[in-house]
Order: structure tokens, then C-alpha cells, then sequence
């Protein structure tokens, strides 16, 4: 069996990349590890980190297909990060110009839990410590 220490990145691919950089640094918070503009792809790859640990990639591509949402299709279904506080938390999203789904109840847990969506309809949930 093999071992598996951590998820090292996940990787997002935007269809707006100014949108979807402002929307992961400014919105949600994460800072700039570096971004690196890969001329032969005409594609920027920025590396984001969640309090000093890299965690996504960001990329850019020309025209890449729309990501199916609705219905909900195999792969990955929605990235989600821990909050202290769900309700501060969807406040600011709606602040900032975005829907938020309304907060519900895991019914295993009992924490708090909301959905949105990021700029390209990835769904993103944030989740009660």
C-alpha cells in the first residue's frame, strides 16, 4: 500500500483568469507563492497558498469548454474550506456581489454548511470548524 502525506494542490482552470484571480486573492483571501506566464501555452499558472501553505494552481487557457454543473456530472464535485464562523463567512460572499446558497445543517455532524460558486460555476462550500 502506498502513503499518501497530504493533498499537495488542487488545480482550477479559469475561463476568466483576471476574474477568477481577483475572486481567489482578493474575495476569499489566499496569497500570491508566484505566477508564471508559459508562453508556449498562452496559459499563466498563478500558485495560491491558504495561510502559507500552497494549496491551488491556477490556470489559464484559451477558450477552455465550460465545466458541467447542473446536472451534477462525475469527477470532482466541489472544493470547501473550513470557517469559524459560517454565517460571517456567507455575509461577505454576499457582500462582495455573490449568491450564496442558504446555510443547512450537516445532518451527520451537526455543523453548519453553505454553497457558491466561483466565477467559472466551480462550486465551492464552506464548512463550520
Amino acid at each position: 500500500m502506498i502513503t499518501l502525506n497530504k493533498v499537495h494542490h488542487i488545480a482550477i482552470i479559469a475561463s476568466d483568469y483576471i476574474q477568477s484571480k481577483h475572486f481567489y486573492i482578493d474575495v476569499l483571501g489566499l496569497t500570491v507563492i508566484q505566477e508564471i506566464y508559459r508562453e508556449n501555452r498562452d496559459s499563466y499558472k498563478l500558485d495560491l497558498a491558504l495561510n502559507g501553505t500552497f494549496i491551488i494552481e491556477l490556470f489559464s487557457f484559451p477558450n477552455p469548454p465550460k465545466r458541467v454543473s447542473c446536472p451534477e456530472a462525475a469527477g470532482l464535485r466541489h472544493l470547501a474550506f473550513e470557517v469559524n464562523d459560517v454565517q460571517e463567512t456567507r455575509k461577505y460572499i454576499v457582500e462582495q456581489g455573490f449568491t450564496a446558497e442558504e446555510i443547512r445543517i450537516d445532518e451527520f455532524t451537526d455543523k453548519k454548511f453553505f454553497f457558491m460558486a466561483d466565477p467559472d460555476n466551480t462550486p465551492i462550500e464552506f464548512y463550520e470548524k
